[in-house]
C-alpha cells in the first residue's frame, strides 16, 4: 500500500466512526489519525475510574477493581447473552483476531494482556449469575483454548465504566442505532498499565478489532521503549 493510501483509508474509518458515534467519539478518537507504524505514542485520556465489579474464580464471585490490573494492558468489552447469533462485538472476529493472539502470546510479548469483558442481556443490562454461567459454558464450547484467567467475564454495570467524559462528551449514549439501545455495547476499550485509557474502537467490524490489534501493539512498543530508556 502507498503512502497516499494510508492517509485515506485512516480517514475513511475516521468518518465512519463519526456519522455512527457523533462528537463524542471523534474526541477520543482523533488521535487515530497519526497511529500508524511511525506513530511514537499513543494519547492518554486519563484514568478510567470505574466501579467494583465480579469475577467468577475457584468456584465463587470475587470483588475486583480495575486497579486489580494495574501492571497489566486491559482491553475492555461487553458480551451478550444473546451471544454468539447476535452481540454487540463482532464475537467471532473478536476471539480470532485478538483473543487468539493473546492466547498464542501470552508467554512471550503478550502475557502481560488482560480481556475484561462486562456480561449484559441484549438491552445492556447487567447480565445474572445463571446468564453469566451460560456465556461462560458458550465460550468454552466455542472458543478454541478458552483461558478464563486471560479473556474474563466480569459481573457489573457497564453503563459506569464507559461513562467517560472528554470535553463535556460522554461515550455512554443511548439511540435505537445503538445495539440494545445504548452506545457501550459495541465499543472496546484499551486501558495501559496505570488504567487509562489510551484508544476507544468499535467492536462490531473487523476492521476496528484489526486496528485495536495494532494499537495494543503501539501500546506495547511505547513501553518498549521506556525500558530500553530507563535500563
Amino acid at each position: 500500500m502507498t503512502s497516499t493510501q494510508q492517509p485515506r483509508s485512516r480517514s475513511k474509518s475516521i468518518l465512519a466512526l463519526l456519522l455512527v458515534f457523533g462528537p463524542a467519539l471523534f474526541l477520543i478518537l482523533i488521535s487515530t489519525r497519526r497511529c500508524d507504524h511511525r506513530f511514537k505514542e499513543l494519547a492518554d485520556y486519563g484514568l478510567v475510574k470505574a466501579p467494583s465489579f465480579e469475577v467468577f474464580e475457584n468456584g465463587s464471585y470475587q470483588t475486583k477493581n480495575l486497579s486489580d490490573y494495574k501492571g497489566d494492558l486491559v482491553l475492555i468489552s461487553t458480551i451478550q447473552t444473546t451471544c454468539p447469533k447476535e452481540c454487540g462485538i463482532s464475537l467471532w472476529h473478536f476471539n480470532q483476531i485478538l483473543y487468539q493472539h493473546i492466547r498464542k502470546n501470552k508467554r512471550k510479548k503478550l502475557k502481560q494482556v488482560r480481556l475484561i469483558s462486562f456480561a449484559t442481556d441484549e438491552f445492556g443490562r447487567p447480565a445474572s449469575d445463571a446468564q453469566i454461567a451460560n456465556i461462560r459454558e458458550m465460550l468454552q464450547d466455542d472458543v478454541e483454548g478458552f483461558d478464563p484467567s486471560l479473556w474474563i467475564i466480569a459481573k457489573g454495570d457497564p453503563s459506569k465504566v464507559y461513562d467517560i467524559k472528554h470535553n463535556n462528551q460522554s461515550l455512554y449514549r443511548k439511540g435505537k442505532k445503538y445495539f440494545g439501545g445504548v452506545s457501550y455495547s459495541s465499543l472496546m476499550l484499551l486501558l495501559d498499565k496505570q488504567n487509562h485509557l489510551r484508544m476507544v474502537l468499535k467492536g462490531d467490524e473487523e476492521g476496528m478489532i484489526r486496528r485495536m490489534k495494532e494499537h495494543l501493539a503501539l501500546l506495547q512498543k511505547q513501553y518498549d521503549k521506556e525500558r530500553a530508556k530507563h535500563g
